[in-house]
């Protein structure tokens, strides 16, 4: 036992720099959501549905308005910015800053001229309201940091902030929600008085640091930068969260809340796609750059049924991982499960997609493709929700990424003409519309079988022995994208 981890520490010191940082930004963020959600089962059984509807409803407006409120100035632009005043990063920082707490402040300021018809918008009190504004103004201050540490390839300090966040938050959120009544109003403020205390910290570390709060060349490139792609993040934050508002608004916010419930639970998956996919990237560029179209489409098929796997696994204990994560009160989210964990599937195939259209720089084409995504969701919600109930949001969720992944195999048969690629696809498009058929009809099934425990468990057992099965096939197909990530 000593000597493997004496050999493990040893493979560990010899990484490259930026893959000890990859290595590390990963953990932190699979365990800032793994906090989360071990967080829900006690958040669930402390408030009532209607009270975890209101801290649902908050955290949804919060991740719509914040691109209003900041332009996700912290996103792309961040990034290139610190390449193109490389010499002057921390005056970038400061100004993008500023340049981000006036955009609040004018918002703030349409706000507070009619703040009841907001407050009747968003169904939202003042208070929540205006704790929002103040995660606006602080919080991407945070993330100016956290996305300047990466850049630098430097982990260590990242990591003792990203777990004070990622702990204190819930622990925070527990002492308060016990030592009072207003238990809605004790979890929404907790979490915002832990965003709001780091934020507010590396708020002045930037600004000490840069002093430059306006800088007209930096400001103006920001804007020209960063407004054309405010209809892509919009629309990718409607995609997510519109469910949960129209949801609140149509139905109720305890609906809302279990819902809520059940779309965190089955995008779990997404951890597991955001790890395939962040190695399986960098195998498609460099592929693609030496043009092994075909190691990239053989690859892919393979991950497609890794992740296929994952969602019915999913799919097939969602009645078990419920009554884990919530009490009975919720256990109506057994049949959002499946739809969303579904949507997740193909949520992964789209991004195969994503990646061919960034690596030929054709990013219009991403946000042509959310754009119809989010719009198509909001319309889908309006009509479906109205005829069924809020069940039917898990169900249209899945078709709009469907339609995102649709979309994106157009754009990427764009790609490929334009780019006089001599190639028909790059993907193996039959092969993935055979799975697509397979884990929709599994998702039928397995929906039925929720009330027949012996058929679920006979289907959930084979499953098993097919995994074992083929564990030989899984781990050949880990050592290929190791063997890609080496070449070049």
């Amino acid at each position: 036992m000593a000597n493997l981890l004496k050999k493990g520490l040893t493979k560990y010191k010899n990484l490259p720099t930026p893959v000890r940082a990859s290595l590390w930004s990963m953990i932190c963020i699979g365990t800032q959501k793994g906090i989360t959600l071990l967080s829900m089962p006690i958040f669930t059984r402390l408030l009532t549905r209607e009270q975890y509807g209101v801290f649902t409803v908050y955290q949804s407006w919060y991740t719509i308005l914040v691109i209003f409120a900041t332009l996700n100035l912290y996103g792309g632009v961040y990034n290139n910015g610190l390449l193109k005043y490389e010499k002057r990063r921390n005056e970038f920082t400061s100004s993008i800053q500023g340049l981000s707490t006036t955009v609040t402040f004018c918002l703030f300021i349409v706000y507070i001229v009619a703040a009841p018809f907001w407050n009747s918008l968003l169904k939202l009190s003042t208070l929540y309201v205006v704790a929002m504004f103040v995660e606006f103004l602080c919080v991407p201050a945070y993330s100016y940091w956290i996305n300047r540490e990466k850049f630098s390839y430097r982990y260590r300090k990242m990591i003792i902030t990203t777990m004070i966040v990622a702990f204190g938050s819930p622990t925070l959120g527990v002492i308060s929600v016990l030592a009072t009544n207003y238990k809605a109003e004790a979890r929404v403020l907790s979490y915002v008085f832990v965003q709001v205390a780091v934020g507010l910290f590396f708020y002045i570390y930037n600004a000490s640091r840069g002093k430059k709060f306006f800088d007209k060349e930096i400001w103006k490139y920001a804007l020209w930068f960063n407004i054309p792609l405010i209809p892509h993040y919009l629309s990718y934050m409607l995609l997510q969260q519109a469910d949960r508002i129209m949801i609140d608004k149509m139905v109720g916010r305890d609906s809302a809340a279990v819902y809520g419930v059940a779309y965190a639970i089955a995008m779990m998956m997404t951890i597991i796609n955001d790890a395939v996919n962040s190695s399986f990237t960098p195998y498609t560029y460099k592929a693609l750059k030496r043009r092994d179209f075909k190691s990239v489409g053989r690859t892919s098929n393979m991950l497609i049924i890794l992740i296929g796997v994952g969602c019915v696994f999913a799919m097939s204990f969602s009645p078990e991982i419920i009554m884990v994560f919530a009490e009975r009160k919720y256990y109506d989210a057994i049949w959002i499960m499946p739809p969303v964990s579904v949507s997740a599937f193909f949520m992964f195939m789209y991004s195969l997609f994503c990646n061919v259209e960034f690596y030929y720089e054709k990013n219009k084409f991403v946000t042509v493709a959310t754009c119809t995504g989010a719009a198509a969701n909001i319309l889908l919600n309006y009509i479906f929700i109205n005829l069924f109930g809020y069940f039917a949001a898990g169900y249209t969720t899945l078709a709009c990424y469907i339609i995102l992944a649709v979309a994106h195999y157009l754009f990427h048969k764009r790609v490929i003409r334009q780019k006089k690629l001599g190639i028909k696809a790059i993907y193996n498009v039959r092969f993935m519309m055979m799975c697509s058929v397979i884990i929709l009809a599994v998702m039928v099934l397995i929906t039925f079988t929720y009330s027949y425990f012996y058929i679920r468990y006979s289907i959930i057992l084979a499953l098993v022995i097919v995994a074992i099965i083929k564990r030989k096939w899984a781990i050949g197909l880990l050592k290929e994208i190791k063997k890609g990530k080496k070449e070049d």
